[in-house]
């Protein structure tokens, strides 16, 4: 869903159920320079489930984010998630111009869970068989109450939403700049959000579907904050893994496996799904992005149950920077929770 012409580079802002997270990209010829990187934690409180909950302190922290890491600039990408939001593959017969988006746009209305007119809909072609003479086109649409009340939350706080994408995309993207695809493997990215896990599947090279999973790192979170009698801020570094050793070692696994049996329950049945309705039996390798990669024992817990490779992501791969220019900010350590910021910040308005 694009909202300009002209063709440029945007700040990609990333505005999560727990914290902000912004990434300025430059690009000189096929190469990426990271120019700015940001990064705030707001209360849980504040965004629970893709519903704004304090929208006074959300407005305030992307305003400070903003002036603290990319001062003057007013235009950016951002991206939704959640179940106003869907994505769905079609298949028709290869067309192009006028013909096409009509033929597109009748599929649409015809999938749609939503009425056509409470919605805003984009598609994308993402492949075209020759042989076949067909093609597959992603369909993505957004309920416009939440869309406009999402962006005005954005526009509040001064800045001019120039593109708006979906969370699983932006892992797609940002995987696609930073990895070789191998389209002889099947390929899930799944992207453990505070509240919500997206997994998006790879076939033969491209995109096949996305599942949603309800639950991410609030589930851990409140969990450890329970058993540990923890505050807010203990709590949130324990699950970014600042604390290594300070909690009893025992106690902090058992906690993570009961805590993340929803979760990885809600993971399996994706899998399955994918696996039945691909033709598949088996997923090459997981890689695991968002604030969920960086909980102690969380990939290797995720390996165990999916029975499939695990890898953490790192979206900063491909990307050059200059580390004289971000002091204090340990990259490669946090880089999976920047993975939905570089993918929008890759993209072209």
């Amino acid at each position: 869903m694009r909202f300009l012409g002209k063709k440029k580079e945007a700040l990609g802002l990333d505005i999560g159920s727990n914290s902000l997270k912004l990434i300025r990209l430059g690009r000189r010829g096929n190469s990426y320079q990271l120019k700015a990187i940001g990064y705030r934690e707001i209360s849980p409180d504040a965004f629970i489930a893709s519903e704004v909950k304090d929208r006074e302190t959300i407005i305030f922290e992307i305003q400070n984010l903003m002036d603290q890491y990319a001062p003057g600039i007013k235009d950016v990408a951002v991206s939704i998630e959640g179940h106003s939001i869907i994505t769905d593959k079609i298949t028709i017969e290869k067309k192009s111009g006028a013909e096409a988006e009509q033929a597109i746009l009748f599929e649409a209305e015809q999938r749609s869970p939503f009425d056509v007119e409470d919605v805003t809909m984009d598609y994308h072609i993402i492949h075209i068989n020759e042989e076949t003479n067909k093609m597959d086109v992603l369909l993505v649409a957004a309920r416009n109450e939440y869309l406009r009340s999402y962006l005005s939350l954005i526009i509040d706080a001064g800045l001019n939403p120039v593109l708006v994408d979906a969370d699983s995309l932006t892992i797609l993207n940002s995987f696609e700049i930073n990895y070789e695809i191998d389209p002889n493997r099947i390929i899930a990215l799944a992207n453990v959000g505070f509240d919500t896990t997206n997994v998006t599947f790879l076939k033969d090279g491209f995109y096949h579907s996305t599942r949603d999973v309800t639950g991410g790192g609030r589930l851990i979170f409140d969990a450890i904050q329970r058993e540990f009698h923890l505050n807010q801020e203990s709590a949130a570094r324990v699950i970014r893994g600042e604390t290594s050793g300070a909690l009893d070692e025992d106690l902090y696994k058992a906690t993570l496996v009961t805590s993340t049996d929803e979760l990885l329950s809600g993971l399996d049945v994706a899998f399955s799904y994918f696996k039945s309705s691909a033709r598949v039996s088996e997923v090459d390798w997981v890689l695991l992005s968002g604030g969920g990669a960086l909980i102690p024992n969380f990939a290797d817990l995720c390996q165990s149950r999916l029975g499939t490779p695990v890898e953490i992501a790192n979206p900063l791969r491909n990307i050059e920077y200059d580390p004289s220019l971000f002091e204090g900010i340990h990259i490669e350590q946090i880089a999976p929770i920047f993975s939905v910021a570089v993918g929008l910040a890759a993209r072209k308005v």
